[in-house]
């Protein structure tokens, strides 16, 4: 959890926040309306470099009203990625990485103050796809986002991934 407890989470709604704070900000979007349905999602990206910058996303979704996403970056200064692969593997380690820290911490906040509320975390986006050069990690990738207990969603299906996080990247 180390890139994850130093330093600050983004978001456009709240500005700088901890991750304890992301947490609070998460319930609290849910509670504004606690009768819609939830999803949260985790996906991260990469430049195209050898110290490439990784930026993290948690979007939690308003079922057919839009959402909110917080972003961490996450850096290794004295680190070189080479190749692509190990690149693409990093960011799902972070994303894996950040979502079960996220099931955990925030399942037990919402069992707590709110039981009522529904919400989905299962889906981790990673930014590979069929066509281009990630198409032969697939199997290698979404069998690492299983393992962990989450299910995969690719190119064009991984917008918290090829959009959000790319867009910060």
């Amino acid at each position: 959890m180390d890139p994850f407890l130093n330093g600050q989470f983004y978001s456009p709604t709240k500005g700088p926040l901890s991750l304890e704070a992301v947490l609070d900000a998460l319930k609290e979007y849910m509670e504004e309306k606690p009768h819609n349905a939830y999803e949260l999602v985790v996906g991260c990206d990469s430049s195209p470099s050898e110290e490439p910058t990784f930026p993290v996303v948690v979007v939690a979704l308003r079922k057919g009203e839009g959402g909110r996403f917080f972003l961490k970056r996450v850096q290794y200064p004295n680190k070189k990625f080479y190749h692509m692969q190990e690149r693409i593997l990093q960011e799902v380690y972070l994303s894996c990485q950040l979502a079960l820290y996220l099931r955990d911490a925030f399942g037990t906040l919402m069992k707590q103050k709110h039981p009522e509320i529904s919400y989905q975390f299962e889906y981790i986006h990673a930014d590979i796809g069929e066509k281009g050069p990630t198409k032969d990690m697939i199997k290698e990738v979404t069998g690492l986002i299983r393992g962990n207990g989450f299910e995969p969603r690719i190119k064009p299906y991984s917008f918290a991934a090829s959009t959000v996080a790319d867009r910060y990247s």
